[in-house]
């Protein structure tokens, strides 16, 4: 199962006018064109620009949803509360300080930002507009990843492993950022604990950035953490384990399915003594439900499920890893 598909979403029934929020898409790339697509369909919203550099493409994907074109967000209209912004994240912080300061809300596709201090500043603009910054970290929205996060308690083990074809599209980017960051953020939200030291190794083998690389996380109240991500493999497989005392949690990410495994009693003789629950889950789109959460706490002045902070803290730790490759790559 796809993390989002291409099928149109089905047009939900009239919202009224009033409880619409006036939104924005800067960017039309793979991700700028999901929102694109959600958005024009969500009742909740209302899409009032398609911004690129390339107006061509801004226009094309505009006509295809119902929405003017442009080629800043410059010249979204007036009334706009909200943007999402799914440009090249170099762009990402200039773009994001200039939409807060204007008092808009945003939403930044992951990784927040290319630099932490760069996170620091657009958190702290945020705050001091009381503006809505969430970033983009789709898998929390995975109906599978709600539940495992809802079923962990103070786990003692977690191994990630995300791995898939090599994609030229982000070959300038490494793969820590583009894949590892996914599982970074959960592995920190399973935890809720801070990490005290790390090993990471890595190599560069079909691009000049690292395609393949494994990190070990050491937390303070003692879980450890192992992840992998790698580009050079020939088929996808994104799987996250979590083991604590007495479960062990099994999730495919593709699949979104979840198996928890509790023992029954003491002492364990066979499976028998097993017990595995397979929960019922929720058959959502991780995007729609996280731009439809987005645009509640636009509507309501809450915090996000995965704020500027939960941002900088990935990227932060995303950055660490790298750092800690440059002295044990492969």
């Amino acid at each position: 199962m796809r993390l989002f598909g291409k099928a149109p979403v089905v047009q939900e029934p009239s919202v009224p006018e009033s409880e619409r929020v006036p939104i924005g898409v800067v960017g039309v790339g793979q991700m700028g064109r999901h929102h694109a697509r959600i958005l024009s369909t969500l009742g909740p919203a209302r899409l009032v620009g398609i911004a690129d550099l390339n107006l061509e493409k801004a226009r094309e994907l505009g006509k295809a949803h119902g929405a003017p074109a442009f080629r800043t967000a410059d010249e979204f209209p007036p009334e706009t509360r909200a943007v999402v912004i799914a440009a090249p994240t170099p762009a990402h912080h200039a773009l994001a300080r200039s939409f807060l300061e204007r008092g808009w809300h945003c939403f930044v596709e992951k990784p927040l930002t290319e630099r932490v201090e760069e996170a620091e500043d657009i958190i702290s603009l945020a705050r001091e507009k009381n503006l809505v910054l969430q970033v983009g970290h789709i898998e929390r929205f995975n109906p599978a990843v709600v539940e495992m996060a809802r079923q962990a308690k103070d786990p003692l083990f977690i191994e990630a492993s995300r791995l898939g074809p090599y994609d030229p599209r982000v070959a300038n980017v490494s793969v820590v950022l583009d894949l590892m960051i996914h599982d970074l953020d959960i592995v920190l939200a399973l935890a809720q604990d801070k990490v005290v030291r790390l090993d990471a190794v890595g190599g560069r083998v079909l691009s000049n950035q690292e395609d393949i690389v494994k990190a070990t996380l050491f937390f303070s109240r003692g879980c450890r953490a192992d992840i992998s991500a790698s580009r050079v493999s020939l088929k996808k497989f994104r799987k996250i384990r979590v083991f604590q005392k007495d479960a062990y949690m099994s999730l495919d990410y593709s699949e979104r399915s979840l198996k928890i495994y509790r023992k029954k009693h003491d002492p364990i003789r066979s499976l028998l003594d097993v017990a595995i629950q397979r929960p019922r889950l929720e058959k959502k789109d991780p995007l729609e439900t996280e731009l439809r959460h987005f645009l509640q706490c636009v509507r309501d002045g809450k915090p996000p499920l995965v704020g500027g902070t939960h941002g900088r803290d990935a990227l932060e730790l995303a950055l660490e890893i790298r750092k800690s490759m440059s002295l044990h790559s492969l």
